[in-house]
């Protein structure tokens, strides 16, 4: 349990460094060298945790790494494409007019991305299905959502704290941000 908290506090603390604002930072954000080793030691404490969690033997160990690396590399530019068609979609909504064909269009972008990404999930399983026993690939997917879900909410908090932080000015004064 250790080396799950662990895991969740660097997997938690390095998106969010590089999302706090300069003037309330303690410390600057880790370079691009820090990132990539804090990344690397969060994969190892999950490979870990899975590993002994799930009584992983080393050749399904390595199986399991190989797969969840692969399949991230998919997931991400897809994840990236439905960031952008949200923001997209948001922008033409609170516009004075939305434009029906437009927001029409990136619905339907939205729910293919989103059918993607159903894909890629579906065929890591398949994958992980070929190599772990039925108890073993329970168990892990029951561990990924939990660690999904305190990551997003550890992020939906950092984001809320952040709307309550006073706006600075050109010259560091604080300025009141205008209400949504």
């Amino acid at each position: 349990m250790k080396s799950f908290v662990w895991i969740l506090m660097l997997a938690t603390t390095l998106p969010l460094v590089a999302q706090v604002p300069e003037d309330t930072a303690a410390a600057p954000p880790p370079s691009g060298a820090e990132a990539q080793q804090l990344r690397q030691q969060i994969r190892q404490r999950w490979n870990e945790h899975v590993r002994t969690t799930l009584g992983l033997s080393d050749d399904q160990t390595g199986k399991l790494q190989a797969t969840e690396q692969r399949f991230e590399g998919q997931r991400q530019p897809i994840r990236a494409r439905q960031r952008e068609i949200n923001r997209s979609l948001n922008a033409e909504l609170v516009s004075g007019t939305p434009n029906q064909d437009r927001v029409r269009q990136l619905i339907d972008e939205r729910q293919d991305n989103q059918l993607k990404l159903q894909q890629v999930n579906r065929d890591e399983a398949r994958e992980m299905q070929g190599y772990l026993t039925p108890v073993q690939h329970a168990r892990y997917q029951e561990e990924r959502r939990r660690f999904q879900e305190r990551v997003a909410d550890v992020v939906r908090q950092r984001r809320e704290a952040r709307r309550q932080l006073p706006e600075r000015g050109p010259r560091g004064g604080v300025r009141k941000r205008p209400r949504p």
